[in-house]
């Protein structure tokens, strides 16, 4: 290293990592894709590129190529997932809350709000790895989380999004089970196939 100069941290250094706020249910479903990738779809796939390999002539065999590629894919994802499982903090919605933290909106809250024209709506504050919108379920980093977060029953907050700027009357605030859709094995993975 020359003299003067400073070594940046690799966005991968645990000294950059960020905390992964998480429910307890969405840190499950990470650790069981995680172990799914790793003990099975992982095995499934090289004992594929293996057997292809046997083949012969490798520059031109389509399950060699697709399944080396399929490699790379896994492993991405598992080093995404271990950091991910790494960073997790887990918080609890269900957990004993007392003065402020139990009346105000925080990470794992469930918040029923309405807008200027009275329509009411319900979500569930959680992590980037929980996100479903059919469940109602948004991250305490998105414009609608950011803006209900630290808000309490009666405020009004302002949602600054993209399509513009609303106000929002906080009708309700609880904290009570987040249910996380559960991780499901693909149906056309390659551990899938070796099932039948």
């Amino acid at each position: 290293m020359r003299k003067g100069f400073t070594r940046k941290p690799k966005s991968d250094d645990s000294s950059t990592a960020v905390k992964n706020y998480i429910t307890p249910g969405g840190l499950r479903r990470l650790q069981d894709e995680h172990h799914f990738l790793l003990t099975k779809e992982r095995p499934a796939v090289t004992a594929v590129v293996t057997w292809a390999a046997s083949n012969g002539d490798r520059s031109e065999n389509a399950d060699y190529q697709y399944g080396k590629r399929r490699l790379r894919q896994i492993d991405g994802r598992l080093r995404f997932l271990g950091k991910r499982i790494e960073a997790a903090v887990v918080v609890d919605p269900e957990a004993p809350r007392t003065g402020q933290a139990a009346e105000r909106v925080f990470f794992g809250a469930t918040v029923r709000y309405s807008n200027a024209e009275g329509s009411e709506r319900m979500v569930s504050i959680v992590g980037v790895d929980e996100i479903d919108l059919d469940r109602n379920h948004i991250s305490w980093v998105s414009p609608l989380g950011r803006a209900l977060l630290k808000s309490t029953e009666g405020d009004t907050v302002v949602l600054h999004a993209p399509g513009g700027t609303e106000q929002l009357e906080i009708i309700e605030v609880a904290y009570r089970r987040i249910e996380v859709q559960p991780y499901r094995e693909p149906a056309g993975s390659e551990a899938a196939g070796k099932r039948r």
